[in-house]
């Protein structure tokens, strides 16, 4: 997961049929009609992050949420996906290649100092630099001297990006290794925030109680209990707060947090368990949200473990083709999940239907010949590492379920018993066999489920897949000339992934969820997460 704010659907020049699903259900939130208390406090379900509250060390739900609500970006997207300006007055390139940033004069962060350009190139070039070991530092691998700073092997040869150039407080420039004509919507993603000259005294510090530029400051962590964050009141930009502030409330059942959320201690979620989804909307009437949102759900196979080291594709062709999604989405999961037809959720500029052709299609005797060509499925069994706080356990089960029966291969669940636990196993290299993925646009083009999750090295790729074809594809793509052509080359690297497998894809996520009695003007955007800033919470 990791997130660019406000995004939820994109146009252009490709045509992806976007009208027809945009913001369905209940999502416009109607209106309670009581009277809006603004400093009431919005109690939504969270968990425990996984790292400190750096936005480069952060890449999962829970960590997110600070970084979207605490953090303010250059750029964002507008309801319709037109990129859109948030701490940056003007983001331009004549050539894509080299793109100058010009701030906002009145932004400040949340101690009162202002955000300046170096409050920008300063945090990138920590972000890039290896001794500070940030999870995402891949994302400034765009940036012309990051092969310098954080270089495959060898020692640094520089500390600093020689592609950042600061021209003054308000205005500084970015060269790119190659042109790119996608970056401006990249810089709307929480890996490029940045950070107030006291971060640097202390960054240990800053990861426990970061300092902002956003909406929300930072209040509290109340470890393995719950965050919170309030309305910040000399906040300057475009996401006023119509609430005092939100506290994420830890939960390790989606059930218990759904009980809560009827009796109004909690005020939303993100996602209900599958024991619930037959009955919510009867529960929860006008307040009960289904919506389609840019998130996929896959197995991913440990590529470097023993077992699928040297896989032949075929093989994870097969067992996709083992997989009876459509059952598995109307059954167990209450038709509240849509089948994949490929890497790019429909909802995504770029999107292209059936992309991934039959390899998504249930069909048992072409998945016992796939298997079979590939050379078998190495012992002839797998298992599938998932969270147990997260409502996965059932359909899991039937997944395995589904290759036992149409292929005989032995296939289990492996349950850890948090998020974190989780994906600080698959952080360590440590999943045996395969494991769950779920992935939300960090920005809403096609290529944010292909470079950023299969690119060599990059920071989502946590199975070690890689192909020399794919990456000069992408690289590539990424140089084309403008924007739609990026897109259709992105296109063309996606029907070469169904090819190459570096993931079964399972689904298209919906958010199936809703919201308490307590408030009113809840939107979810395309994250499947509500737009905190418009949530207003009503006088008791």
């Amino acid at each position: 997961m990791r997130g660019a704010k406000s995004a939820k659907w994109v146009a252009g020049a490709i045509a992806v049929g976007l009208a027809a699903t945009a913001c369905g259900g209940s999502s416009d939130s109607g209106s309670g009609g009581g009277e809006v208390d603004p400093n009431g406090i919005f109690k939504m379900q969270g968990g425990e992050p996984q790292n400190p509250l750096v936005p480069t060390s952060t890449m999962e739900t829970n960590g997110a949420y600070i970084a979207m609500t605490v953090f303010d970006q250059l750029t964002g997207y507008d309801s319709k996906g037109k990129l859109t300006m948030e701490n940056a007055e003007s983001v331009e390139s004549k050539d894509n290649k080299t793109w100058t940033v010009k701030l906002k004069p009145d932004y400040t962060f949340h101690d009162g100092t202002p955000v300046t350009s170096d409050s920008y190139v300063d945090a990138w070039n920590w972000a890039a630099n290896p001794k500070n070991n940030q999870t995402q530092a891949s994302w400034f691998s765009d940036i012309k001297g990051f092969a310098d700073v954080h270089p495959e092997k060898g020692d640094p040869k520089a500390d600093k990006l020689a592609g950042l150039k600061v021209v003054d407080d308000t205005t500084f420039t970015i060269e790119l290794n190659n042109p790119m004509p996608a970056f401006a919507y990249k810089l709307g993603y929480y890996a490029f925030s940045p950070q107030p000259k006291s971060f640097y005294k202390d960054p240990k510090a800053a990861g426990q109680k970061p300092v902002g530029n956003g909406a929300y400051k930072f209040v509290s962590w109340e470890h393995n209990k719950q965050i919170e964050i309030k309305k910040y009141a000399k906040y300057q930009g475009p996401n006023q707060a119509k609430n005092g502030g939100v506290i994420f409330k830890n939960y390790t059942k989606l059930e218990a947090a759904y009980e809560d959320l009827q009796s109004g201690n909690v005020d939303s979620m993100t996602q209900l368990a599958p024991r619930d989804l037959a009955k919510y909307k009867d529960d929860l009437g006008d307040r009960a949200i289904d919506q389609p949102y840019s998130a996929t759900q896959t197995i991913v196979p440990a590529f470097y473990g023993k077992q699928f080291k040297d896989v032949d594709p075929k093989v994870l062709q097969g067992l996709s083709m083992a997989i009876d999604r459509d059952t598995i989405t109307k059954t167990v999961l209450q038709g509240t999940r849509v089948p994949a037809t490929g890497f790019v959720p429909s909802t995504v500029f770029g999107y292209q239907k059936n992309a991934a052709g039959d390899v998504t299609k249930y069909n048992p005797k072409k998945a016992k010949q796939l298997i079979k060509a590939g050379g078998g499925v190495p012992q002839n069994k797998i298992s599938i590492q998932y969270n147990a706080d997260g409502g996965h356990k059932e359909w899991v089960d039937a997944v395995c379920n589904s290759i036992r029966q149409a292929v005989k291969v032995e296939c289990t669940g492996a349950a850890k018993t948090t998020f974190q636990a989780d994906t600080k196993a698959r952080d360590a290299k440590e999943v045996k066999s395969m494991y769950r993925s779920g992935w939300v646009q960090d920005y809403p083009l096609n290529m944010n489920f292909m470079q950023d999750l299969y690119g060599t090295g990059r920071a989502g790729n946590q199975s070690d897949f890689s192909s020399k074809k794919v990456d000069d594809m992408m690289a590539k793509a990424d140089s084309a000339k403008d924007l739609d052509a990026s897109v259709k080359a992105y296109q063309q690297v996606e029907k070469e992934l169904v090819k190459e497998m570096p993931a079964i894809p399972l689904w298209d996520q919906k958010v199936n969820s809703g919201y308490s009695e307590n408030v009113q003007n809840v939107e979810f955007d395309q994250h499947g997460d509500p737009v905190f800033h418009q949530v207003e919470v009503l006088k008791k």
